[in-house]
């Protein structure tokens, strides 16, 4: 019968895996097919299964096989990979590194911010029995329940593998490195136990989530559900390559992702400085590009708390101790708690908000628990336009849900400009953002950009525009000149309560921050206002 498919963690079909079912005194050999199927002359039942492959970790399960539901069997690539669980910490807390290794390896503790500074040296790891340091992933769909590093080995808690966090907030990396040299760094958020200063800034942790196809699904790969077969060629089969709109969601339910796998897109190069060219199709937008405009706040001399979005979520950050919250990058997806209690902190408590991002608050996640989340795509074209049942129009996920993002960041992600990257033309020189730049009207800023998957200016690769649920004072103070008028809108609104909002609609803002003076000084000039420096 037809047992199972047998995959790694990208969900890619594996063939000439070996296979030993043990079941009603006898043992039944086989070998999976091209496809990933497996074969094998047993009745339905509970099998101890042994499978390996040559390169892979070999695993021992127990398992129910029948005809009707073929099982899905999973197993983890040699290599070198990890993360931190949690993933985000207040400082003094306990958390748990989940190191994947298929040799000894060494791991280091270091912070990001103007420069990469190393914290600590964790120690080295190595194997008392063969292969001790792999990890093991559980069969199925890994990416709803976790990939649960550690579940198995290391049970003495004496040799549970634990860091606290460091007193000081900021982004951290663990460095691991392997006997033969190969590395991988992994990103740690530590948010402080009290507030030390009155700006927070929150990492796009949801995002990178969002994002991360660790176990063989993703918001854009698989989104809804995991298929009945693996993967044997993308271009032939998956929906992003075969269907001409591919943006396109086309369900109501979503399966959740789970936030306890490791991110390999994450991944920083022990090489890559705070001015290196930001390249790669995920590290232009998640933390490579975030930890830009951290370090430019530290040579700036500002002084900042870090937290995650998900602390946000689950009231770790106390807002109102916080003059001023900075987001930044492509902070896409957010729960409808955190959109309503930071509207209510601009626009009735006199909250200062600085988004520097692109396609913000567009979709909401939902939460399930600690760790799993829903990504609420609905039924969405990014391509045409969307209605309600009652017939307005809508523009974005989050409206379809909740409400416009634009009523709170004054402007909303468009298709137009995606995929460009273009200078910004100022609009309004008169307005204080502009202090000390001696920029005019008509003249160009944000020429100079570290972004490399879409080069040429400050304003593109996602942005956005004022919409008609933007508040009536928004300010347009300059526009981006991406193609087919989809350049980023700068924005200022202010509201009775104190509130401001500075927008800038742009996920390449980030990447011109370190090296663009004008950027620069832009950015400065709202954070001091802001901040009341």
């Amino acid at each position: 019968m037809l047992v199972g498919y047998v995959s790694n963690e990208r969900y890619l079909a594996l063939s000439d895996v070996l296979f030993e079912f043990r079941g009603n005194d006898k043992v039944v050999l086989s070998r999976s097919s091209i496809s990933g199927a497996v074969y094998a002359d047993i009745e339905p039942g509970n099998y101890e299964v042994v499978f390996g492959k040559q390169g892979f970790g070999s695993k021992i399960v127990t398992a129910e096989l029948s005809e009707s539901e073929p099982y899905q069997f999973r197993l983890l690539a040699d290599g070198l990979l990890g993360y931190m669980w949690p993933k985000c910490v207040q400082a003094g807390e306990i958390a748990e590194f989940r190191v994947h290794s298929d040799e000894e390896y060494s791991l280091e503790l270091w912070r990001y911010g103007q420069t990469k500074e190393l914290i600590s040296r964790i120690g080295t790891y190595d194997e008392h029995g063969p292969r001790a340091t792999i990890q093991i992933t559980p069969d199925g769909d890994y990416t709803q329940t976790g990939a649960m590093w550690n579940k198995h080995g290391y049970s003495n808690k004496n040799l549970k593998q634990t860091i606290i966090a460091p007193d000081r907030s900021g982004l951290y990396y663990l460095h691991a490195t392997s006997k033969s040299g190969k590395s991988f760094n992994f990103p740690w958020v530590v948010a402080p136990s009290t507030p030390t200063c009155n700006v927070a800034v929150l990492a796009s942790d949801i995002n990178w989530n969002a994002y991360n196809s660790f176990g063989g699904r993703s918001n854009y790969i698989h989104t809804s559900e995991f298929p009945a077969t693996p993967t044997i060629n993308s271009r032939l089969e998956l929906k992003r390559y075969v269907h001409a709109d591919h943006m396109t969601y086309s369900s109501e339910q979503y399966a959740p992702l789970s936030l306890d796998r490791p991110d390999p897109y994450n991944h920083i190069p022990n090489s890559e400085e705070l001015d290196s060219p930001i390249q790669g199709r995920q590290g232009c937008h998640l933390a490579s590009a975030e930890w830009r405009f951290l370090g430019w706040m530290e040579r700036e001399g500002f002084k900042y708390d870090y937290y995650s979005e998900t602390q946000l979520h689950f009231d770790v950050v106390p807002l109102d101790e916080y003059d001023v919250l900075v987001i930044s990058v492509h902070p896409e997806y957010w729960s409808v708690k955190m959109v309503e209690q930071l509207k209510k902190w601009v626009h009735e408590d006199g909250g200062k908000l600085i988004y520097l991002g692109g396609n913000g608050l567009d979709c909401e996640a939902e939460f399930l628990d600690d760790h799993r989340i829903i990504y609420q795509n609905t039924k969405w074209s990014h391509t045409g336009q969307n209605y309600a049942e009652s017939g307005e129009p809508q523009e974005s996920r989050m409206h379809r849900r909740h409400e416009s993002q634009a009523g709170l960041l004054g402007q909303v992600f468009t298709w137009p400009g995606a995929m460009t990257a273009a200078p910004y033309e100022v609009i309004n020189p008169s307005h204080w953002c502009f202090s000390d730049t001696g920029l005019g009207r008509g003249d160009l800023f944000g020429t100079e950009s570290l972004h490399q998957r879409v080069p040429g200016g400050a304003s593109g690769h996602e942005t956005d525009k004022i919409s008609p649920f933007s508040p009536e004072n928004t300010e347009l103070l300059a526009k981006g000149l991406n193609q087919d008028d989809g350049g980023a809108h700068m924005v200022y609104y202010d509201v009775p309560s104190g509130g401001e909002v500075f927008s800038v609609g742009s996920i390449c803002w980030n990447a011109c921050i370190v090296v663009d003076d004008n950027i620069s000084t832009i950015t400065a000039n709202v954070l001091r206002r802001f901040s009341g420096q």
